[in-house]
């Protein structure tokens, strides 16, 4: 009996190993392959001597660095301020300064044209000069899109940083300048390199934001998107997307090979913080500026949808979110949106924890291959891997339906949700397996009865983290729609530099923002609700 057990739980292991293996073979490898081959149709040196593509790319260049370097460095600040000073409230901080990851990159260049436009509020409120179109309009709004990426994982470091060496340096008397350039630098070196790449790819890849506040001041992305959706000048945009792909791949492979610490480990101490009152004082001025910066771009929104006839009549009325949402078209494609996040949110998460549980409890070579082609997705930029299926899948049975986009999104945002239940996964008792099999439990009853409820409260925040991007999502899913399987948040891309009129782009972003605000409220009350079960 145990034998058979242990043939079937094998089986189950291999079976399951072999098919997620053929499901990234085709749906990252072979469309990013599809890329490198069009390349044969491109004319390389007269797209490079083109007036408009040296000039993008150092402009790309320019801009992410620049708005790298503002976002790493508010981001240390206001993660410093919610971890090292004893400010209350952190909790709440932490929602307030993530709220921009929840609508498109593309609204975020609404919100600097609602306050600075030509006929922006805070424009005619404080008669400010100049213009928010060009260079420092990409930066501010690349910064208001990056920022809670260099904030959660700033803050992932420190909360995770072990404070016994700081205790022992206390107890010999070394000053507390001292211990930062001694004990806080050398430890956060390595991750935070790891940061700055991350950060850099998301802006660096990014066109919504130079789609709506760019103007003239043309970047590569947004150039990509005008050949390739505009003009359907594919061999263009895979050159391209190739040029975008290299940070992605560098940053991808720093982290791969560079043996950086890993934190969250069992054997951690955390920090016992307790600051003077001007310490917290200085600390909640600085966050309550940060958050108001981070929030206002977003809150715009709100007098713009609420009003009559934006900005000539700014009296309340609901008239404009009748006219959005009323036509025929808006209830469809945000139902088309709903429909396609919940399938990407419950495949993927049954995918991504199948595949972690393969890689996080097994030593084979085989599991260490899959590993790696699980965090592959995190080197592929979506506006490249939208190419990639258009170039791959375009004739074949599923292109131009529902079933792409689901495809697309799973593959797009795979990478995190995965290395979250893998990291979960490996903390679990190594002998579950082993007792599992003595007992002649098969695999996927210890998978269904036993491992899933141990990390029920990471597979949650799984299916949010899938849920909400793809809501949001426009890069990956701009080249794959038409009018059958349109999404809501495509919808933002019409209105980009015409800018006839601010409001249907801002009813669109605060609906996607509360249909994700609603997800993370219910993931947020399942959670407290396995905790509560949890310490029964």
């Amino acid at each position: 009996m145990k034998s058979n057990t242990y043939v079937r739980r094998q089986n189950f292991g291999t079976a399951t190993s072999l098919i997620l293996g053929l499901f990234f073979l085709f749906s990252v490898l072979l469309p990013l392959i599809s890329v490198m081959t069009n390349l044969k149709n491109a004319d390389i040196p007269a797209i490079f001597s083109h007036p408009q593509t040296v000039p993008a790319i150092f402009n790309s260049l320019k801009v992410s660095l620049t708005a790298t370097a503002f976002s790493i460095i508010v981001a240390f600040i206001a993660a410093w301020c919610v971890n090292r000073t004893g400010v209350r409230l952190t909790a709440l901080f932490d929602i307030l300064l993530v709220v921009p990851m929840l609508i498109p990159s593309i609204s975020h260049g609404t919100g600097l044209i609602i306050l600075f436009g030509d006929n922006g509020i805070l424009k005619r409120l404080l008669r400010l000069h100049g213009s928010i179109y060009g260079f420092w309009g990409i930066v501010f709004g690349s910064m208001m899109y990056a920022f809670p990426i260099a904030y959660l994982m700033i803050s992932d470091i420190l909360r995770y940083e072990d404070s016994t060496p700081y205790e022992a340096a206390q107890t010999l008397g070394i000053p507390k300048k001292n211990r930062f350039f001694a004990i806080t630098l050398p430890y956060l070196k390595k991750p935070m390199i790891s940061v700055i790449f991350a950060v850099f790819t998301a802006i660096i890849t990014d066109y919504g934001v130079p789609l709506m506040v760019g103007g003239m001041y043309k970047t590569l992305p947004a150039l990509m998107y005008e050949e390739t959706i505009h003009r359907m000048n594919y061999a263009k945009g895979s050159v391209f997307g190739l040029i975008l792909l290299l940070p992605a791949i560098v940053a991808f492979l720093f982290d791969l090979f560079s043996g950086k610490d890993k934190v969250g480990n069992s054997t951690v101490k955390p920090f016992s913080v307790s600051g003077t009152r001007i310490k917290k004082a200085v600390a909640y001025i600085l966050l309550a500026v940060i958050v108001t910066c981070v929030l206002l771009p977003i809150l715009s929104f709100i007098p713009v949808a609420l009003s009559a006839d934006y900005p000539l009549d700014n009296t309340f009325s609901l008239r404009q979110f009748s006219s959005v949402m009323g036509d025929k078209s808006g209830l469809e494609y945000l139902g088309h949106s709903v429909i396609v996040a919940l399938l990407v949110a419950f495949i993927g998460t049954l995918c991504a924890f199948l595949c972690a549980y393969l890689t996080a409890r097994s030593k084979s070579p085989a599991s260490g291959a899959l590993h790696l082609l699980a965090i592959t997705s995190l080197a592929i930029p979506g506006i490249v891997l939208g190419l990639s299926y258009v170039l791959f899948f375009n004739s074949t049975f599923i292109y131009g339906t529902f079933a792409i986009l689901v495809l697309v999104n799973i593959v797009h945002f795979f990478a995190s949700p995965y290395l979250m239940v893998y990291n979960s996964l490996r903390k679990l008792p190594p002998e579950l397996e082993a007792v599992g099999a003595t007992l002649g439990i098969s695999k996927a009853r210890l998978l269904r009865d036993v491992i899933a409820p141990q990390v029920r409260g990471t597979l949650a925040e799984m299916f949010a983290y899938f849920f909400i991007n793809s809501m949001m999502t426009i890069s990956a899913v701009s080249f794959l729609t038409n009018y059958r399987t349109e999404l809501f948040a495509l919808m933002l891309p019409r209105f980009d530099a015409s800018q006839t009129s601010l409001v249907p782009p801002a009813i669109v972003a605060l609906i996607i923002l509360f249909i994700n605000l609603l997800m993370k409220g219910i993931i947020g009350l399942l959670k407290q609700k396995f905790r509560r079960a949890g310490s029964r």
